[in-house]
């Protein structure tokens, strides 16, 4: 089987699991407390957190471990937003992950802060005069992702991030997709606050950072006994912060060589289908993109008939591909993909998505089998009509 679906999990990596282990038996302290077992915790937890900002190349005390990359998105956007704001007014763009946008929509319902959404062009990059044109003298932060789920277009956070200082605002970047993939950290992208999960670097469901610049304040989602520096409040989970913490260095040893092997599988996968499938679009920068990262829209025309994407992976299951049609965070919903339609796709058209994403694991030798899969699986739908 190949589970082509790393953009939504990966499986936890065994180092991960024996890092964790000690931390869920003996280890089992509050690293709040006072004794020796406490104190075991805390250093423990301290240990990750100069892993984690080793890695970033930041301080540890920039590093705030949360449950994931919802709730970092969540805490960046609002906690930035509402702790002594220049004014009222964010923006952010057409593609960004639901959590950045119900984040903005929350701020805008309940605090009175006017949002800006701003346009991607048809591989979904923002452009820099785009987001220069939006700002004024009352935009507190600007919320752009590093790298898109759906499409796997990579933005450049950099200069985005220079426009946005340039006029005095704070730049958060979701950095979810990009972390196991491209260098990230605030100095080396330029922001005040960048977040990430550790599920997608092979660490358990319900970890994940949120990195934000010494001196920038922020309002706290959660309040209580002032852990994590003011920034999180309640007991924290040494074992998830381990786990993250081993995740996050593994990947970075490897990253790398890891990107190179993925980019080439990537390059002969696009090759492939758009040879073997008539009608098939590659959505997202055909060059600006992360590795390991395919997506296609197979719509119809008068003469070819276009697919449903959901139908596709279910043929696809059928013949040992594992794959999905975009953010496995908006599953059930019926709807086109807002990240799609942003492009300029019509719904029907968005709705025949088909996304593969994989790690160095799969190889060239493995193309041929997956382009087989994907060719076969949208000739059977367009066989029913």
């Amino acid at each position: 089987m190949f589970y082509l679906d790393r953009a939504a999990t990966t499986p936890v990596r065994r180092e991960v699991l024996e890092a964790m282990w000690p931390w869920l038996t003996g280890g089992f302290g509050n690293p709040s407390s006072t004794h020796g077992i406490g104190d075991q915790a805390a250093r423990g937890l301290a240990d990750a957190r100069a892993q984690v900002a080793a890695v970033l190349e930041c301080r540890p005390a920039e590093v705030v471990f949360t449950a994931g990359g919802t709730e970092g998105a969540n805490t960046a956007v609002k906690g930035l937003a509402l702790a002594a704001p220049r004014g009222r007014h964010v923006v952010t763009s057409a593609i960004e992950h639901e959590a950045v946008l119900a984040s903005c929509d929350y701020l805008a319902r309940f605090h009175d802060f006017t949002v800006t959404v701003l346009p991607v062009d048809r591989d979904g990059l923002v452009e820099p005069a785009v987001l220069a044109a939006a700002l004024r003298p009352d935009t507190t932060l600007v919320s752009i992702a590093h790298a898109d789920n759906e499409i796997g277009t990579v933005q450049d956070v950099p200069a985005l991030a220079a426009v946005a200082h340039a006029v005095g605002a704070r730049f958060h970047t979701d950095a979810v997709q990009s972390a196991p993939w491209l260098p990230v950290g605030l100095d080396r992208l330029g922001v005040d606050a960048l977040t990430f999960s550790g599920h997608k670097l092979g660490a358990p469901k319900g970890t994940g950072v949120l990195a934000l610049r010494a001196g920038v304040p922020m309002e706290p989602l959660v309040h209580g006994g002032g852990q994590e520096r003011g920034r999180r409040s309640g007991t924290e989970d040494v074992a998830g912060a381990v786990a993250v913490a081993t995740a996050l260095t593994l990947s970075d040893a490897a990253r790398d060589t890891a990107a190179r092997t993925a980019s080439a599988t990537r390059d002969a996968v696009i090759t492939g289908v758009t040879a073997r499938v008539p009608g098939a679009v590659l959505t997202g920068s055909p060059s600006a993109r992360l590795p390991g990262h395919v997506s296609f829209c197979f719509g119809g025309t008068a003469e070819l008939p276009g697919v449903n994407g959901e139908t596709v992976l279910l043929e696809l299951e059928q013949r040992d591909v594992v794959s999905s049609s975009g953010s496995a965070c908006a599953a059930g919903s019926t709807e086109a993909s807002h990240v799609l339609t942003a492009l300029g796709l019509p719904e029907d058209v968005a709705r025949s998505a088909v996304r593969l994403t994989f790690d160095a694991g799969l190889t060239l030798a493995d193309v041929p089998l997956v382009v087989d899969a994907v060719a076969s699986a949208v000739e059977t739908v367009r066989a029913m009509g």
